[in-house]
């Protein structure tokens, strides 16, 4: 442990001992964002002795992009409680960039005044020569800032073998992003299995999740074996885990802890060499405070945090959704569907998606059936839909596929200040099919939309 002279550590010599002894990177700042403690084992992920950080500025230390816009500290003694599980990137002293999860708390003295912030943090880097260098999958582009983040720090989390809890509403796409991070890590070889908890019936989830044992009641005439054990090797998704009986809870708590389960009527343990991935849309904050959710189960899940935004907030992202379920129906010998048209886009970009994605997908399904070919019309949409009387601004002015495709990478290209490289990189496309959409500019009726859109 490491403080300056003439800056009280507002704690007791062995809680300093303690918060230095640990693996997670420990630091504390005061109200002038000064550090005042930096343990050795945050010394040791930054690559700084903790000399050289005590007294400095925290994002001296840090060097994130994120510190102006997403500052944990800030956040958490503005409005005087815990931040647990944020993602960031972080820039080592050497300029490797690492992702860490980060979890942060008010610093106070003893009459309960807001001094400071203590914020711990945690390596989610793989060992070098280990990384697998996954590139995300096609599909995987946003232009919202929030979704954004998620991506860009998406391989490094799924390289790691950290617990992931994936927030959102129905329909966000919590398993597309669960089995995104099991193909993107290192366990990618062996099985994805996913449970959605909401559907066993209670009487049956024990057997389900951990098997059972011949003998073990009175049907149980051989072994079955339950979703851990199919799951070795590999990863398991529990999906909506907030509809988990108590009485479950402690036993994925003693998986988590132990790496051990048991089998209805075994004798002893079985080991678990699984990576869990858990999901809901309930709040497992309200339920912890409510006695509904184990609190020591929800920190051992809640290691990464990825909360996924609903459609209504990442409109900008309709246009390429829409792209992509096009391009994937193609692949699958559908229709000749070329888009949608100019006033169906209109609609869709006023529609509310309480359904999120899943919404979209079925509603661009339903249209398909009764578009001939072509563009897809008014008529070809859903009565809900339809039934919007405000529609909103026009995501794009010509909306056909090529056009969807010109004007994204257009923006992205303006995003990154030109740099068609950054481009490349956030629309998940090769340099040449950059250049080849680009190219189209003069053509027909992309030329026309670029003269709209300018």
């Amino acid at each position: 442990m490491y403080q300056p002279l003439g800056k009280p550590f507002p704690c007791t010599s062995l809680c300093s001992f303690i918060m230095d002894s640990v693996a997670d990177g420990i630091f504390t700042v005061d109200r002038d964002w000064n550090i005042i403690f930096f343990s050795h084992s945050a010394a040791e992920i930054v690559g700084m002795r903790p000399e050289k950080a005590v007294g400095r500025k925290c994002w001296e230390v840090f060097r994130t992009r994120d510190c102006a816009k997403n500052c944990v500290l800030r956040d958490c003694i503005a409005e005087d409680r815990k931040i647990v599980g944020r993602i960031m990137l972080v820039e080592r002293a050497d300029g490797v960039q690492l992702p860490v999860s980060i979890s942060a708390a008010p610093l106070k003295d003893h009459e309960g005044n807001v001094i400071g912030g203590v914020e711990s943090f945690r390596d989610l880097s793989t060992a070098p020569g280990k990384r697998t260098g996954g590139k995300l999958p096609k599909g995987f582009c946003s232009r919202d800032a929030n979704m954004s983040e998620i991506l860009r720090i998406l391989p490094q989390v799924a390289e790691s073998e950290a617990t992931v809890l994936l927030l959102g509403e129905s329909g966000t796409g919590k398993e597309f992003f669960a089995r995104a991070i099991h193909e993107l890590s290192l366990r990618h070889k062996g099985p994805f299995i996913a449970v959605n908890c909401g559907a066993l019936p209670e009487n049956l989830m024990e057997s389900e999740l951990f098997g059972y044992k011949a003998g073990a009641f009175t049907d149980a005439r051989r072994d079955k074996p339950g979703r851990f054990q199919l799951a070795e090797g590999g990863t398991i998704l529990l999906d909506e885990i907030g509809d988990l009986p108590l009485t479950l809870q402690a036993k994925i708590l003693r998986v988590l802890q132990e790496r051990v389960f048991d089998p209805l009527g075994a004798v002893e343990g079985v080991a678990a060499d699984v990576r869990i991935i858990a999901a809901t849309n309930r709040d497992l904050d309200r339920m912890v405070a409510d006695g509904g959710f184990r609190q020591d189960l929800y920190f051992r899940l809640n290691v990464v945090r990825m909360t996924l935004p609903p459609l209504r907030e990442r409109r900008g992202d309709i246009p390429l959704l829409v792209d992509n379920w096009f391009r994937r129906r193609r692949q699958t010998g559908g229709k000749d569907i070329q888009g949608l048209s100019t006033e169906a886009m209109r609609l869709l970009a006023a529609h509310p998606f309480p359904g999120n994605i899943r919404e979209l997908e079925n509603i661009l399904e339903y249209a398909s059936i009764l578009c001939p070919g072509g563009l897809i019309q008014v008529e070809h949409l859903p009565a809900d839909v339809r039934a919007c009387e405000h529609p909103g601004p026009l995501l794009a002015a010509a909306l056909t596929m090529e056009d969807i495709r010109y004007r994204a990478a257009v923006e992205a290209v303006e995003r990154n200040g030109g740099n068609r490289n950054a481009a490349c990189r956030e629309l998940c496309i090769s340099k040449d099919t950059l250049r080849r959409i680009l190219n189209r500019a003069d053509e027909g009726p992309v030329s026309a939309a670029n003269q709209a859109w300018t």
